[in-house]
């Protein structure tokens, strides 16, 4: 999924070097082989064990991809930065209030970064110390954490209390993408 979200295929650069066609190792048994047919003028994808090198009437093509605007780490949010990753994001934004001494915190920590991971390029994770920043703790009234905030074309639209599971959060998440 994230994966999907992530990258695009931006444009083709083709060349006669059978040297320049490059994929990442794969884990299963096949690869994929790419090869570009002069003649028929068309892009085909042949599943080989091994990459082979194209005949004198094709030549080797690189998809080249480009990443988009796509964070995949939770971010640190304060009162300089809050309007930027917050409130003028155009992804679903999930926001967790923290601080370095609360074990609960530390706790749900894994679950936030796994989300940053899994919905890359659909959500932002954002984290806020209470300590560094108890002006937002306090506009939101968060009076307890680990708390987390899911926010939507800036508007709060949920609000989560306590170290809960991955699936509260992905739950809560996926009513608000798409």
């Amino acid at each position: 999924m994230a994966l999907e979200a992530c990258f695009q295929v931006s444009t083709m650069a083709h060349s006669t070097i059978a040297g320049k066609l490059s994929l990442p190792a794969c884990k299963t048994p096949k690869i994929a082989a790419f090869s570009f047919s002069a003649s028929a003028s068309r892009l085909s994808a042949d599943f080989h064990p091994r990459l082979r090198a194209p005949s004198k009437n094709t030549r080797a093509a690189r998809v080249v991809c480009e990443a988009k605007n796509v964070v995949a780490e939770v971010l640190e949010a304060n009162t300089n930065n809050w309007d930027s990753l917050v409130l003028k994001s155009k992804l679903v934004v999930l926001v967790d209030f923290w601080a370095p001494w609360c074990g609960p915190c530390r706790m749900i920590e894994p679950v936030i970064e796994q989300i940053a991971k899994d919905y890359a390029g659909q959500v932002i994770c954002v984290k806020v110390s209470t300590d560094d920043s108890p002006n937002l703790a306090n506009q939101f009234g968060i009076r307890s954490i680990p708390t987390v905030l899911i926010s939507k074309d800036g508007d709060k639209k949920e609000t989560i209390v306590g170290a809960v599971p991955a699936s509260t959060l992905t739950n809560s998440l996926t009513k608000y993408l798409g």
